[in-house]
């Protein structure tokens, strides 16, 4: 009997063994598999990044990740699709971070971040400029905001202690008037709204308002919660247009700008441009500088295509001795020409554009 027992016994512990390593086999070739899936996932999105998407663009993802997946979807944070379409519902131009989430048809779930980049459809041109008149600039200004009103540069001068809003007649560098910030703030971006002129700052997360003519201050408002800090301002006639360094530009209401209207990504053909800076409005475009480069783009206001590139690195020569201090970043329009300078540039240079 006891011997009856204990055959019985190693018989059991030997299925048991069996089992266990049919499960481990089993399991190390799931896990295999799931890697397989997800590396060859990895290697199509790292190959498609510099290459890009375009709006309408169908991704083709790999026969190896959709044979093996029931489903598969797209989250971008608190959004998700199935459809495997760049749809700017959900897609924006320039790097969108994203999660892939791979349902298998044993009902686990892979999933695998990735940035998928969307490009504007068209080129952009390559638009030229010609030097018609220099004009002298304060060197000692630090220049976050440039603008022309008649003939008068109203411009926000940065730097914690050194901030301040002025005014000046082109072809002067005196002040006709000037009004300094707190230590804490670092002005940035400015633009003239009827008879009075708006105002950013750095990290502060509010704006200040003042007269146009006394740059008198006459109030403050805060930022949109989207917006992390202030970089450039302009405005087109109905809303303030705002950056903050990203490749994101915002239109605020004018009335409250601590309301965000909408707001757009900004990319080029094959590039997604980020760090965009000093903004400028004319003619139904959007002119913005990239930080620390010789570079202003032409912006479509609706939707965010770069339709033309300017490249200043001859005029920046000529300025910049510290390539990330003493930049270009000042632009304006004096009628169809454009007005450029920089901080700390001794110079303003007035060029004739395509």
């Amino acid at each position: 009997m006891l011997l009856k027992i204990s055959i019985f016994g190693k018989n059991l512990l030997m299925k048991i063994r069996v089992l266990l390593a049919v499960f481990a086999f089993t399991f190390l070739v799931s896990c295999n598999k799931d890697k397989e899936i997800l590396n060859t996932l990895n290697e199509y999105n790292t190959s498609m990044e510099s290459k890009g998407y375009h709006f309408g663009d169908r991704l083709n993802l790999p026969k190896e990740v959709t044979d093996n997946a029931e489903s598969i979807s797209i989250s971008f944070g608190d959004k998700e699709t199935s459809n495997l379409v760049v749809d700017p519902k959900f897609f924006t131009l320039g790097d969108n971070a994203v999660t892939f989430n791979v349902k298998k048809k044993s009902g686990e779930i892979l999933t695998q971040d990735a940035t998928i980049n969307v490009f504007a459809k068209n080129p952009e041109a390559k638009l030229n400029y010609k030097i018609v008149k220099e004009y002298p600039h304060d060197p000692k200004n630090f220049v976050q905001g440039f603008q022309l009103d008649g003939n008068t540069i109203y411009e926000s001068d940065g730097q914690n202690g050194e901030s301040r809003i002025l005014k000046y007649t082109l072809g002067s560098t005196t002040p006709i008037a000037s009004t300094s910030q707190p230590e804490d703030v670092f002005s940035e971006g400015a633009t003239i709204v009827g008879d009075k002129i708006y105002q950013l700052t750095w990290q502060n997360k509010k704006g200040f308002i003042y007269d146009k003519n006394s740059l008198k201050l006459l109030g403050e408002f805060a930022y949109p919660n989207v917006m992390g800090e202030g970089w450039g301002l302009t405005y087109d006639g109905k809303n303030l247009i705002a950056s903050d360094g990203t490749k994101n530009i915002y239109f605020l209401d004018v009335s409250d700008p601590s309301k965000m209207v909408r707001y757009i990504s900004v990319a080029g053909n094959t590039e997604a441009y980020d760090q965009l800076n000093e903004l400028e409005y004319h003619k139904g475009f959007i002119y913005a500088n990239i930080w620390q480069k010789p570079i202003i783009l032409k912006i479509n206001p609706q939707n965010g295509e770069v339709v033309g590139k300017f490249d200043f690195t001859e005029i920046a020569k000529l300025n910049t001795k510290d390539p990330t201090n003493d930049v270009l970043n000042g632009i304006a329009f004096k009628g169809d020409n454009m007005l450029v300078t920089g901080k700390l540039w001794s110079k303003i240079y007035e060029v004739s554009i395509d």
